[in-house]
């Protein structure tokens, strides 16, 4: 089934940002976020793994994989061959965002400032990432540009904690935020990553 933007930000109030070396990873580390409430996986192409990863964590039932810091076209290609069903990156440029509307697949660029947003609604774009979050001047500097651009709404990733990811989701024009403190670092402990993903999913918005 395919899922609007919309949709996929609105599966659970926080997407997890993941950044996986092993493929044998994928499959316990997906089944304890599901699991946990978290369906909507970011996995970023950040490691030669994956690509691979996001294959292994589609085969697992109410995961819905996309792939994070997708670069250009290319890499696009690649994350929907591997069965990516959303692209997240880190900025919005004129390709990619031209070659993410033509393949009409659910789509989270990253912005910053109001012309970046600007260029993504001239693209008929209306759901960003706001990146980097904290150090691109925090929940204050989000306000600032959302008043102005009031049709848009974001994903708030970059620093966010469990503590403060409540701020962010209080705000009507967040519909979810990216965090990578679901999975902390180090060996995969899938007991511990489905408590911590149970209390992420549990976060009122």
């Amino acid at each position: 089934m395919s899922l609007s933007v919309e949709q996929v930000m609105e599966l659970a109030p926080v997407i997890p940002v993941l950044v996986v070396d092993r493929v044998e990873d994928a499959l316990p580390l997906a089944q304890a976020l599901v699991k946990g409430g978290l369906p909507a996986l970011e996995v970023t192409l950040r490691t030669p793994a994956a690509l691979d990863v996001i294959r292994e964590m589609a085969k697992v039932d109410g995961a819905v994989v996309g792939a994070g810091t997708v670069l250009n076209p290319s890499q696009l290609d690649a994350a929907m061959e591997a069965g990516a069903r959303f692209i997240v990156s880190p900025g919005l440029t004129e390709p990619l965002g031209k070659a993410a509307v033509a393949a009409r697949i659910p789509f989270l660029p990253g912005t910053a400032t109001a012309a970046d947003i600007m260029r993504g609604l001239d693209l008929g774009l209306t759901h960003f990432k706001f990146f980097p979050a904290e150090t691109s001047g925090g929940l204050p500097a989000l306000k600032a540009l959302a008043a102005p651009l009031h049709m848009a709404r974001f994903c708030p990733t970059g620093g966010i904690t469990a503590e403060s990811a409540p701020k962010w989701l209080a705000e009507p024009f967040v519909k979810c935020v990216g965090g990578s403190w679901v999975v902390p670092k180090g060996p995969i402990d899938p007991a511990k990553i489905e408590a911590l993903a149970r209390t992420a999913a549990a976060l009122p918005r």
